[in-house]
């Protein structure tokens, strides 16, 4: 015989709660682990399913060029061919070469740009700073065609230039200063026996004259001989002129109006020039005769050394076959300079030695 023991209802009433919390805590329970679960499984898979593409950076450096390269021939200025000499120069070799100085003229093309331009070695070491052509301004004169930023004219105003020698220079010198571009500093002096800053007012005679400039200052010079002269007292100072549209109009009207005077005499001028400040990097010395009397091969060596100094070119142009042709030659060579003939007719030609 079997016993039933039989709850009362409040007693079943709590198991039945009892049994509601314990499912419902099972639920949640299994819920929580089963997201856990999922959760950690995720971590682990999810990276081997995601595939990243990998960003390819490629460099590519310049290839070096396996040809040879060629040699660049530089384009030298072609000179008028030289006409026959006259009699009266037999003892005159002449040359018809070009000028020894040259500008570079670039003939290949670059067909792509580059990124690093003005950083490499294409541009950086070319034409900045070398002497002659490196410079900023330009100037020709009697064919004689020059680079620089400071040139100073030294011109032969005696009274032995008067004729077709007078019209010829101030003809060519014309034309030589209205070519002077901008950023070119620029000066003329005039010598006969005394010598003046070109603008300047001169009285004299064969012995003594008086050279008044700008400001009212006045010079006074004294001839020993027509072609020996001295200073009384300081020689006048050089100051350096711009290129400007009205100092060109002026010195344009100081060639053609300047009077010639008397006496030959040009260690005093080109001394003149030597001490401005600062020293010009190349004189065009023009004159049509030599000094007589004088040690004219010894003066052009003295006047070489001092110029070469202050590393100051010399070019000299003998106007009209004058007999100073072997000691201009040899102030010109001694700077680097040039030195041209120029004949009757009008033409030069560069001289490079001359015949015993």
């Amino acid at each position: 015989m079997s016993i039933h023991v039989r709850l009362d209802p409040e007693a079943e009433a709590r198991l039945a709660a009892q049994r509601r919390n314990s499912t419902i805590s099972s639920v949640v329970i299994s819920v929580l682990v089963i997201v856990i679960i999922g959760l950690t499984l995720g971590l682990v898979l999810l990276p081997s399913l995601v595939k990243e593409t990998p960003v390819i950076v490629s460099y590519k450096g310049s290839e070096a060029d396996e040809k040879e390269p060629e040699q660049k021939k530089v384009n030298t200025q072609v000179q008028r061919k030289p006409t026959s000499p006259s009699s009266s120069m037999a003892k005159v070799i002449a040359s018809a070469s070009a000028s020894p100085v040259s500008i570079p003229v670039p003939d290949e093309v670059v067909p792509v740009e580059s990124v690093d331009f003005g950083d490499g070695d294409d541009f950086g070491g070319g034409w900045g700073d070398g002497e002659g052509f490196a410079k900023g301004g330009g100037a020709s004169f009697f064919n004689q065609n020059v680079k620089a930023d400071r040139i100073a004219y030294v011109i032969d105003y005696s009274q032995s230039m008067k004729g077709e020698k007078d019209q010829l220079m101030r003809d060519e010198l014309t034309k030589s200063v209205s070519g002077l571009g901008p950023g070119t500093k620029f000066q003329m002096v005039f010598f006969s026996g005394p010598a003046w800053v070109a603008g300047s007012e001169v009285k004299g005679d064969n012995s003594a004259s008086v050279v008044k400039g700008k400001g009212g200052h006045s010079f006074k010079w004294f001839g020993k001989n027509s072609h020996e002269w001295k200073p009384e007292g300081k020689r006048q100072k050089v100051e350096w002129m711009d290129v400007t549209s009205k100092q060109l109009e002026e010195s344009l009207a100081v060639i053609t109006e300047s009077k010639l005077s008397s006496g030959t005499d040009w260690t005093n001028p080109l001394e003149m020039v030597f001490d401005m400040e600062p020293p010009p990097q190349i004189i065009f010395f023009m004159t049509d005769g030599a000094m007589s009397g004088r040690d004219m091969m010894g003066l052009s060596k003295d006047l070489a050394a001092k110029a070469k100094s202050k590393d100051i070119v010399v070019n000299s142009i003998a106007l009209m076959e004058p007999k100073a042709e072997e000691s201009m030659l040899e102030l010109a060579k001694r700077t680097g300079g040039v030195f041209t003939i120029v004949d009757k007719d009008g033409k030069s030609r560069e001289v490079k030695r001359v015949k015993k």
